[in-house]
C-alpha cells in the first residue's frame, strides 16, 4: 500500500479498552490566514484534546490541579486548544465534561461540545480565556479569545505503516501512537482573534492535519512538516508536495526503543519514506537539536536502500511557545516542548543506487510546523 492513501479508521476515536481509562486521543490542524485589515500573513492551530473518557461525569477533572492531586484524580476531560504563533504566540484551552461531549464512536470521526465541533471536513469553535483564568495553573492556558469555522479538504496522508496496523492498534502496544491524514491540507474560512478578522485561502493555507493518540508521550518528542515548499534549483513551487517528520524515543509493551523517526517527502507525486519498522530499508537516522539566543534549530538525517534526505529548519524563539500537555496519569513532564509554525529549512533529497547518490532537489520549506521538547522532571 502507498503511504499517501487515506485511512479513515485510524483518525477515527481511539480511547477504548485500557486507552478509556489511561488514555488520550487528539486531532491536531495547523494553518495559515491573512489579515483582512492588512493582508499579514498568521499561522495559526486548533486542537481537539481527549483525555481519560470512562472516568470522566459532568465537569472537566484537571489533573494539575492541587486537590486532585492529592486525592488522585487523573485528568478527564475534552480539551479544545486554539491559538497562534508570531510575536503574540499564544495557546487558549477550554475544557468541558464528558457529559457535554458528543462523540461519532465510527469512521468518519467525530467530536463535538457546544458550539465547538472537529470531524474530516470541518472545524468550528470558540475558545474564551480571561486575564483571570489564564492565572489558574490547571488550564494550561494563556489569555485571549479566538473563533474559527473552517472547511477541510485533506489532500495527502502519511501512513506510517505496521505500527497503526488494525493489530497493533487493538494490542495498544505502543505508547504513543500516530497518524498523518493529511501532511498536505486545503484549508478555507475564517478566523477571529482578539477582534481582528482573518481569511484562510485553500491555496495559501499550507493546511497540515494529523492524529496522536496513547497512554504517554515520549522524549524526546520531534515533528517537523510543510507544505509551502520550492525548488532552490528551478525556483518554482512544488505545489503537490509536503514533508513530515515525527518521532523521537517510542515505547513498546513499555520499554523504551532507541531514538527513531518516521518520515515522508512527498515530492510532485513521488514517494520518498524513511521508516524504521520497514527494516528490509536499512533505515538510518540522526537527528539533533540546538538551541541559540534567539532561535532554535532541528538537524535530521536519514537514509534508506534507495533514497537520504538531510534537512536543517530553524525557527525564531519569539515566534514559539511551550505547549502544555498533561499525560492521563495526570503528570506533566514536557514543560519546555518548543512549539512552532513559522519555521524556515532547507531539505537535500537524494536517490540512492549501491554507494553513489543523485540529488533529486534543493528544496526550501516555509511555514514549517515545528516542534521539540524532553522531559525536564
Amino acid at each position: 500500500m502507498e503511504n499517501n492513501v487515506h485511512d479513515l479508521r485510524k483518525d477515527q476515536f481511539m480511547l477504548t479498552g485500557g486507552f478509556a481509562r489511561d488514555g488520550y486521543d487528539w486531532w491536531w490542524h495547523s494553518f495559515t490566514a491573512e489579515n483582512d485589515a492588512t493582508g499579514e500573513e498568521k499561522s495559526f492551530f486548533v486542537e481537539f484534546f481527549l483525555c481519560n473518557p470512562a472516568l470522566g461525569g459532568s465537569k472537566p477533572i484537571y489533573g494539575q490541579l492541587v486537590q486532585n492531586k492529592i486525592k488522585g484524580l487523573k485528568p478527564s476531560y475534552l480539551m479544545v486548544k486554539a491559538g497562534c504563533w508570531g510575536k503574540d504566540a499564544r495557546q487558549l484551552n477550554r475544557f468541558f465534561g464528558w457529559d457535554e461531549v458528543d462523540l461519532g464512536l465510527g469512521v468518519p470521526f467525530y467530536v463535538a461540545a457546544d458550539d465547538c465541533l472537529a470531524c474530516e471536513t470541518d472545524l468550528i469553535g470558540h475558545v474564551k480565556v480571561t486575564e483571570e483564568e489564564a492565572k489558574r495553573p490547571e488550564l494550561m492556558s494563556d489569555a485571549g479569545e479566538m473563533y474559527f469555522d473552517l472547511h477541510l479538504k485533506k489532500n495527502v496522508a502519511f501512513n506510517v505503516g505496521y505500527g497503526t496496523s488494525k493489530p497493533m492498534r487493538d494490542l495498544q502496544a505502543f505508547d504513543m501512537y500516530w497518524h498523518a491524514e493529511g501532511i498536505k491540507t486545503f484549508v478555507e474560512g475564517k478566523v477571529i482573534l482578539d477582534g481582528q478578522s482573518y481569511t484562510v485561502k485553500p491555496g495559501t493555507s499550507y493546511g497540515y492535519a494529523d492524529k496522536n493518540w496513547g497512554r504517554d508521550f515520549t522524549s524526546p518528542w520531534l515533528w517537523l512538516a510543510s507544505s509551502n515548499l520550492r525548488s532552490n534549483i528551478t525556483g518554482k513551487h512544488l505545489y503537490n508536495s509536503a514533508f513530515d517528520i515525527g518521532g523521537g524515543r517510542p515505547k513498546f509493551m513499555c520499554f523504551p526503543m532507541e531514538r527513531k523517526l518516521l518520515s515522508m517527502v512527498f515530492y510532485e507525486g513521488h514517494e520518498f519514506e524513511f521508516n524504521f519498522s520497514k527494516f528490509w530499508t536499512k533505515c538510518t537516522t540522526d537527528f539533533a537539536f540546538k538551541e541559540f539566543d534567539d532561535e532554535v534549530e532541528w538537524v535530521v538525517s536519514q537514509s534508506t536502500r534507495w533514497a537520504r534526505i538531510d534537512v536543517d529548519v530553524k525557527c525564531k524563539k519569539e515566534d514559539m511557545l511551550f505547549v502544555n500537555y498533561e499525560a492521563p496519569d495526570g503528570t506533566k513532564r514536557h514543560n519546555r516542548l518548543w512549539n512552532g509554525g513559522t519555521g524556515t529549512g532547507r531539505i537535500l533529497l537524494f536517490e540512492r543506487s549501491g554507494r553513489s547518490l543523485k540529488l533529486v532537489d534543493d528544496i526550501e520549506a516555509l511555514n514549517v510546523g515545528c516542534e521539540y521538547g524532553e522531559y525536564t522532571n
